[in-house]
């Protein structure tokens, strides 16, 4: 299945085209007998324009971090494509993978496990020039480290000291630092501020808004904050059980949500007055997503879907373009554009 595209003609940065990424579930610790597959991700695609940002939500275990490792090369897909400007990632030879890992780098979700605990933070922020840069001598790190620290709002006098001797915030900050060293292209954020205080959050996604205009970068920003996503993303993909359920710009999406799942999320969203919703009842999602082992036929959220009809278990609905640049997955909606 070609990548659901919007109308905007420029070529797009990162492409992911029907990525499946499965894991042998075995049992039997000593002779590793494999008993199923759990399909982690079933056929994801979706392209990614310079200078966008696209959130990539859904609850636990639908596939989101899994597909980010891949397009960070840390996973190898069972089947699909990603291509960086073009080029299949998982095709390149050495030099242009090097190349490739200046362009592309990551923002972690845990501040307190993703920075080596042993390194100064001019170590950590200074790392990737040793890597990449040999030529560069300690004083221009230093100067370097220093700048990254300050474009993240940090004060310099912090870059001989420890992990352990930070806040949350600051980790964070410093991990957004290290992120920004090689001038990267584009940054996947795996649910960057999920971890930290809820005024912390807010100071951190500011941060990330202020980079992006400021130095032009391109983020896939996972999260299962819809709030958070509403605030930074320019479009929207909302995943379930490894697929894309709906795929839409920020505004159109959160002003008129068309899956079932979709709308269940929105209504899980807590409500700061109460009262502004006074009269309206929204009942909570029934059951549990199914497992990824054995999936449901046809539709994977039919179980729990109010709207759930005969005809949903009998073949997976593919993403139809209802609206200009809004894609949905699901049978009971007639697509107004074909373009599949």
């Amino acid at each position: 299945m070609a990548a659901p595209h919007d109308e905007d003609a420029r070529a797009p940065l990162l492409k992911v085209d029907d990525l499946a990424v499965e894991f042998p579930v075995t049992r039997d610790a000593l002779f590793k007998r494999n008993v199923g597959v759990l399909k982690a991700v079933a056929g994801v695609s979706f392209e990614i324009k310079p200078g966008e940002v696209l959130g990539l939500v859904g609850e636990s275990g639908c596939g989101k971090t899994t597909i980010a490792k891949s397009i960070l090369k840390l996973l190898r897909p069972t089947r699909g494509q990603i291509s960086f400007r073009g080029q299949d990632i998982w095709a390149m030879d050495r030099a242009s993978e090097f190349e490739f890992r200046r362009h592309v780098q990551a923002i972690f979700q845990d501040p307190y496990s993703s920075l080596n605990p042993r390194m100064t933070v001019r170590q950590i922020v200074g790392e990737p020039y040793v890597i990449h840069e040999p030529g560069m001598d300690s004083n221009q790190i230093r100067k370097r480290v220093h700048d990254l620290l300050d474009l993240c709002g940090l004060p310099g006098r912090i870059a001989e000291r420890y992990p352990h001797e930070m806040s949350g915030g600051q980790r964070q900050r410093i991990g957004i630092a290290r992120a920004l060293a090689l001038h990267p292209e584009f940054i996947v954020c795996d649910e960057a501020v999920s971890a930290l205080d809820v005024s912390i959050q807010a100071q951190i996604i500011n941060l990330l808004a202020t980079l992006k205009s400021e130095l032009g970068l391109t983020y896939l920003f996972i999260s299962h904050d819809l709030g958070v996503v509403k605030h930074l993303c320019d479009r929207v993909a909302v995943m379930y059980l490894g697929r894309i359920a709906e795929l839409a710009g920020s505004e159109p999406l959160f002003a008129r949500p068309m899956h079932p799942y979709t709308n269940a999320l929105m209504e899980a969203v807590p409500v700061p007055d109460p009262k502004l919703h006074a009269g309206q009842s929204s009942a909570p999602l029934a059951g549990e997503p199914p497992s990824p082992v054995s999936p449901p036929s046809g539709c994977s959220f039919r179980e729990r879907c109010p709207h759930a009809v005969a005809a949903c278990g009998q073949a997976v609905p593919q993403l139809d373009q209802l609206e200009p640049a809004h894609w949905v997955a699901c049978t009971e909606v007639e697509p107004a554009v074909t373009t599949m």
